[in-house]
């Protein structure tokens, strides 16, 4: 059986938010988002955790995050730089942007040569969904079979901005065929409606699956982003604002064949720290899921 790893993206700037949300203390005993994280993975049988983040912010990640973790569970680094690029590329002139999400995750494969889950720093999952991704992982053979969990996008949205999601597009097996990104996601007079880029709008149901990045892959895809981020870099590497995300990766194996995605789905409420007014309702919540013992407080005795 598999022992998978969790990969935990926790390079982001936090423009919106106004500052670190990897370190945030937010839980009744001042614990972090990712504290949560790491905890619920430990709990379904994730074997090693792995952090991406920046260089600049590695000495308060140790003291503040790592630190917790000391003798629970091997812990990892990796570093999400902009000169973190294959050979022959070099980062444009006033770059300041991150690549990515396909980045980060293509920055940590010197860290991971198994089965692993990847998932955002600065989001509430749920301990079902760690558990149903570590079972996939763990029974899962195939250089092919990769996993995401899909939330309804009901279950999803801020109370304090619009949110982009992708869209899960399934098979009758419940596979993924494709994600696609909806943007300024927001409820108005008691419906949820989007708007794209180009200006189209339209309505989604509650219930419709989404991706929130919690993605279950295996070491298979690191070749794949290797090629594709130079392909990347020579098409759109000199914009200032271009992004290598992962949903577009995956659906680029989807379509040729290379990866099949089980959508497994999760009844449970996302929440997430995408503004710094979601931060009380956060607070709120994480106090309640201690009061409701979901989990033992403080989370770490």
């Amino acid at each position: 059986m598999n022992q998978p790893s969790l990969l935990i993206m926790a390079a982001g700037m936090g423009s919106r938010y106004g500052g670190l949300k990897q370190i945030d203390a937010l839980g009744p005993h001042g614990e972090t988002m990712l504290d949560y994280a790491v905890y619920d993975a430990m709990q379904a049988g994730f074997a090693k955790i792995v952090f991406v983040i920046r260089k600049d912010i590695e000495a308060p990640f140790r003291e503040k995050i790592v630190s917790r973790f000391a003798g629970k569970l091997p812990i990892e680094l990796a570093f999400q730089e902009l000169e973190m690029l294959p050979k022959g590329f070099e980062v444009p002139e006033g770059r300041v942007k991150p690549w990515g999400t396909a980045h980060a995750i293509y920055c940590a494969k010197s860290a991971i040569n198994e089965p692993f889950a990847a998932i955002n720093a600065d989001d509430y999952y749920g301990p079902e969904a760690f558990q149903a991704m570590a079972d996939f992982l763990k029974n899962t053979t195939s250089p092919e079979e990769f996993a995401m969990i899909g939330y309804q996008v009901g279950n999803t949205l801020s109370d304090h901005g619009s949110v982009s999601r992708g869209l899960c597009l399934q098979d009758r097996g419940g596979f993924l065929r494709g994600a696609e990104e909806h943007y300024n996601i927001r409820r108005e007079n008691g419906k949820i409606c989007f708007e794209q880029p180009d200006g189209r709008k339209g309505e989604l149901t509650d219930g419709d699956l989404c991706s929130m990045n919690f993605w279950g892959f295996q070491p298979s895809l690191f070749d794949h982003l290797e090629n594709t981020f130079s392909d990347f870099l020579r098409e759109r590497g000199q914009e200032m604002k271009s992004e290598f995300v992962i949903p577009n990766e995956v659906n680029k194996m989807i379509s040729a064949g290379t990866a099949r995605v089980k959508v497994l789905r999760s009844d449970a409420q996302w929440f997430g720290v995408t503004y710094k007014a979601d931060r009380p309702t956060v607070v709120a919540r994480l106090r309640a899921l201690g009061e409701k013992e979901v989990y033992t407080m403080p989370l770490w005795n």
